[in-house]
């Protein structure tokens, strides 16, 4: 690196931001340097987004200073950070299916010539953008049918179209198979040699490995540690995020007591999706429920908490039948589900932290029949400190990091004191440590004597915290283990067959 490479590109010095009296980031020094990959790490709610909106201009700071090419930088929205070249890849792609690759590009500022679009230039500047990044797609083609992989790198030709000198790409591959998250490895590499700068934003610890010139880990809205090479051991990176020394993921797993709390007898699903499904969960007992995509996993739980019909068979709660026909009747047996889809079917992501617990549990929050916003926050905050959930009653669940609008959705349900506990894809999309917190919040369900049921894609996770684990294979039970005898191999034989 020669002395004007050393002139970083963006310099962050002292970035502090505060939401009331709650300060989320406390003064944060950061350097990036043109050609080169910054991997920023941290658990959900370390500050790595809120970070990421104040140099895109979508968040301001309140405290700090920023620079971008030896010149003050103060965006005060993602237009002016995109103005001076700076421009943020989100991890939910945010184009128009309906609209061509070109309009796209374009769209809010298309070209124009006369007073009229000038379609022409718009394409023929789309093209040139989506050639730099190895994309051989006709700039006319509409982006409804594409790859997730080409619409990523459509979102980075729109970004370096605007003449974008510094990407953030924020959890680039959280949608990609592995051809296509080399695909893009590769494009991220061209970028590199022409000088584009950028910063990695990834829950997935072995890309950084591939990738990153240098890793930069926050936890609890500070920098804690910065590595000056992207070849650092996982386990060295996670300790760093979450603070402590990582002997296991999995905590200890309490044994069950030899008493049956729930039965599923010959369960059919009236969608066609499951048929003559047996089990039965004891107290104190995780199970766990393994399968490939489409095997019927979440479909059977649904069911089971009444969100999904049953054509047929029963679900029994210390021997009686209470086979829910809806999720009311599942609730009130003492019954509950952490959905798969948090933001969509777990949480009103614009009301409050507060409001998201109590509508659970009005009984509880109600005097008279009549609620109070007072009584409700009290509620609460319980919980919340409970929980360990990062963030005030009053602050809308939307504004959560996705471990900690989890843990919301776990606190909501387990402040009813349920008997059983379902929880399908529990940690899907969060960090190492928010996952370590749901391993252990698990166990002490167990341990309390309630009956878990979680279903994963993550075999190591099934197999982690699981006193046993059902298997499913296109629409079927194909079989049960015991933990001795569960392993990737064994359940995997059963998942195909």
């Amino acid at each position: 690196m020669t002395d004007q490479d050393k002139t970083p590109i963006l310099s962050l010095r002292q970035i502090r931001k505060t939401y009331g009296l709650l300060e989320v980031l406390h003064g944060i020094d950061l350097d990036v340097y043109a050609g080169e990959v910054v991997a920023l790490l941290g658990e959900n709610g370390a500050g790595k987004s809120t970070l990421s909106n104040i140099i895109s201009g979508t968040v301001q700071p309140s405290t700090g200073q920023m620079t971008w090419l030896g010149a003050p930088y103060a965006p005060t929205s993602p237009r002016d950070a995109m103005d001076a070249g700076v421009g943020m890849i989100h991890q939910e792609l945010k184009l128009l299916p309906q609209l061509s690759i070109a309009e796209n590009i374009f769209v809010g500022r298309y070209l124009k010539k006369a007073g009229r679009i000038d379609r022409q230039a718009m394409e023929e500047r789309a093209h040139s953008g989506l050639r730099r990044l190895g994309l051989d797609i006709s700039p006319r083609r509409v982006v409804e049918g594409l790859s997730t992989a080409n619409q990523q790198l459509i979102e980075i030709a729109k970004a370096l179209t605007l003449n974008a000198k510094l990407l953030i790409l924020d959890e680039p591959t959280a949608a990609l198979g592995g051809e296509e998250t080399q695909l893009l490895f590769r494009q991220i590499e061209r970028l590199k040699a022409e000088g584009v700068g950028i910063i990695y934003i990834s829950h997935r610890l072995d890309e950084i490995r591939q990738i990153a010139d240098r890793i930069v880990v926050m936890r609890d809205g500070s920098k804690v540690q910065e590595f000056d090479s992207g070849n650092v051991p996982v386990r060295t990176i996670v300790e760093a995020m979450v603070g402590r020394s990582l002997e296991r993921m999995f905590p200890a797993i309490p044994t069950p007591a030899d008493v049956t709390l729930l039965e599923v007898k010959d369960l059919c699903s009236a969608l066609g999706h499951f048929r003559g499904v047996n089990f039965s969960v004891s107290k104190g007992e995780v199970f766990g429920i393994a399968g490939l995509v489409g095997a019927g996993r979440t479909e059977l739980v649904r069911a089971i908490t009444g969100a999904d019909p049953i054509a047929s068979g029963a679900v029994l709660l210390d021997g009686k039948d209470i086979t829910p026909k809806a999720p009311i009747d599942a609730i009130r047996n003492g019954i509950v589900l952490v959905p798969e889809d948090r933001k969509l079917q777990g949480l009103v992501l614009d009301h409050k932290i507060s409001e998201n617990i109590g509508y659970a549990n009005l009984a509880e929050v109600a005097q008279g029949g009549f609620i109070t916003a007072r009584r409700m926050a009290k509620f609460a905050d319980q919980f919340i400190a409970k929980f360990g959930v990062k963030g005030r009653g009053s602050q809308n669940a939307g504004e959560l990091s996705g471990g900690n609008q989890q843990k919301v959705v776990l606190a909501k349900w387990l402040a009813r004191k349920p008997r059983v506990v379902v929880l399908d894809e529990p940690t899907r999309g969060i960090d190492v440590g928010a996952r370590s917190s749901i391993y252990d919040t698990i166990m002490q369900l167990a341990r309390e004597g309630v009956a878990v049921i979680v279903v994963s894609s993550d075999l190591e996770e099934v197999l982690g915290v699981s006193n046993r684990i059902m298997v499913m294979a296109q629409g079927k039970q194909a079989g049960i283990l015991d933990r001795a005898e569960a392993n990737d191999v064994s359940v995997m034989e059963l998942a195909t067959i």
